[in-house]
C-alpha cells in the first residue's frame, strides 16, 4: 500500500487496527493484522517491480541516446525542417509506382530512412549549436566587433542552407513520384480500356461514316500511345530524381 502517494492511510491503518482489537479478540486482532501486513507486502512487491522497470527503461534509453529524436532535441525550425522531410518519404513510400516496384523501391526502402535519419542527426547538432551561439553572442556588440562574430554566424547559415536544399531534394523527388503517380492511375485506367478496344472500333464502324471511322480509330490507338509515353517519361523523372538525392548521399 503506497503511503506516499496517499499519506491518509498511515492514520486509516492503525484506526483501523484499533476498531478490530475493539470489537475482536486477540486472535482476530491477530488475522486482521496479517491480512493488512500481506496487502502492503503485495502492494510494495506491485510497486517496486513498476520502479525497476521504469528504472530499466530509462538506463535503456540513456545508453541508445544516440539511436533516436525527441521533439525537444530541435528547436522549432529545425522540427519543421525535419517534418518536410518526413512527409517527402512518407509520400514516395506510400505511393503506387514505389509499391508497384516500377521506380527502385528496394533502394528507397534502405536510402530513404537513412536519408532522414541523417538529416535529424544534423538538425539536432545544428539545434544545439544555435542555442549555445545565442547565449555566447551578445546583444549589443561593442563597435568594430561585428566581423569578429560574422564567421561564425555564417557556419551555422551555411549548415541551415544545405540542409534546407536536401530538404527541398527530397521534395522534388516525392513530387515527380506523385506526378508518375497519377500518369499511373490513368494508364491503369487506360489499359482496362484497350482490352476493349475492338468494341469501340466496331461501334464506331457501324455508327460514324467511313471517311470519319478511320480517324477515330487511328485516335484511338494514337491516345493510348500518348498516354503510356507520359507514363514512361514520368516514371524516367521519378528516377532521375532520384539518382540526383542518392548520389550524393549525407554521410
Amino acid at each position: 500500500m503506497d503511503t506516499t502517494r496517499n499519506p491518509a492511510m498511515l492514520f486509516a491503518l492503525p484506526l483501523f487496527l484499533i476498531l478490530v482489537f475493539l470489537v475482536a479478540d486477540v486472535e482476530g486482532l491477530f488475522v486482521a493484522s496479517m491480512g493488512v501486513g500481506l496487502i502492503v507486502l503485495i502492494r510494495w512487491m506491485a510497486l517496486d517491480s513498476t520502479y525497476r522497470t521504469v528504472r530499466r527503461r530509462l538506463r535503456l534509453a540513456q545508453a541508445h541516446a544516440n539511436h533516436y529524436l525527441l521533439p525537444e532535441d530541435l528547436d522549432y525550425p529545425c522540427q519543421m525542417l525535419l517534418r518536410r522531410a518526413q512527409n517527402a518519404v512518407e509520400a514516395i513510400m506510400n505511393s503506387r509506382v514505389h509499391k508497384a516496384g516500377l521506380i527502385d523501391s528496394i533502394e528507397n526502402q534502405v536510402s530513404l530512412p537513412e536519408e532522414i535519419w541523417q538529416i535529424g542527426q544534423r538538425l539536432r547538432r545544428l539545434s544545439v549549436m544555435h542555442a549555445e551561439h545565442g547565449k555566447i553572442i551578445p546583444r549589443e556588440l561593442p563597435p568594430g566587433m561585428e566581423d569578429a562574430f560574422k564567421p561564425y554566424t555564417s557556419a551555422l547559415d551555411a549548415a541551415w542552407t544545405s540542409l534546407s536544399q536536401r530538404v527541398r531534394h527530397l521534395e522534388k523527388y516525392a513530387k515527380q513520384v506523385l506526378k508518375a503517380d497519377k500518369v499511373y492511375h490513368a494508364h491503369r485506367r487506360l489499359e482496362t480500356l484497350a482490352a476493349r478496344t475492338p468494341e469501340y472500333q466496331q461501334l464506331i464502324a457501324e455508327t460514324v461514316r467511313d471517311e470519319l471511322a478511320h480517324e477515330r480509330i487511328r485516335e484511338l490507338a494514337d491516345q493510348a500511345a500518348h498516354v503510356r509515353k507520359l507514363f514512361e517519361e514520368s516514371i524516367m523523372q521519378a528516377r532521375q530524381a532520384a539518382g540526383e538525392l542518392l548520389r550524393s548521399p549525407l554521410t
